[in-house]
């Protein structure tokens, strides 16, 4: 076992998208626990002791892979939260050639099915969550966005220190 912190790999979103779910979530969410910004996770937990071999590995698919479109489909009520929903063969198809590239390395939740979501609320109470779930679904309107790249990041025990981006297609 080792003691580095473990890198999680989410989606970077476009400006308009970023500053979107970023807004939604620094409105909606605990003040006190919103330590990082809006994101999709695609890896909860690579392996923070082989840094470089993730980037590579990451990097060289990411080369092959033009920019996924993504699809904002509708919310999740998650109990004590709300998410809004992603959809994207592409993505999904990315992130299962990933998983199988480090496949013994990960860990149950992210060897587990895989539902892209964004989270802009959590840790409330149900009621919180409930009204805010039917707030935004009154008036959500389904929208799409080019995803240009991962993020990668070091888990550093609540907040995130940034890593790398790690951008698809030719510029990767």
């Amino acid at each position: 076992m080792t003691d580095v912190a473990p890198l999680i790999l989410t989606l970077a979103f476009d400006e308009p998208t970023l500053a979107r779910f970023d807004g939604e979530r620094r409105r909606y969410f605990p003040e006190a626990l919103n330590r990082i910004p809006a994101h999709a996770t695609l890896f909860h937990h690579l392996p923070g002791d082989r840094e470089r071999g993730v980037i590579e590995a990451i990097t060289a698919l990411a080369r092959t892979v033009p920019a996924p479109d993504v699809v904002v489909t509708g919310l999740r009520f998650t109990g004590r939260g709300v998410a809004y929903v992603l959809e994207s063969e592409s993505l999904a198809t990315f992130r299962a050639r990933l998983a199988r590239e480090f496949g013994a390395s990960l860990t149950a939740q992210d060897r587990q099915g895989w539902r892209p979501h964004v989270t802009v609320q959590n840790k409330v109470s149900p009621d919180a969550a409930r009204a805010l779930h039917a707030d935004l679904s009154a008036c959500f309107a389904p929208f799409h966005f080019t995803a240009p790249a991962t993020l990668l990041w070091r888990y550093l025990g609540g907040p995130w220190a940034p890593v790398a981006r790690l951008p698809f297609g030719e510029n990767a």
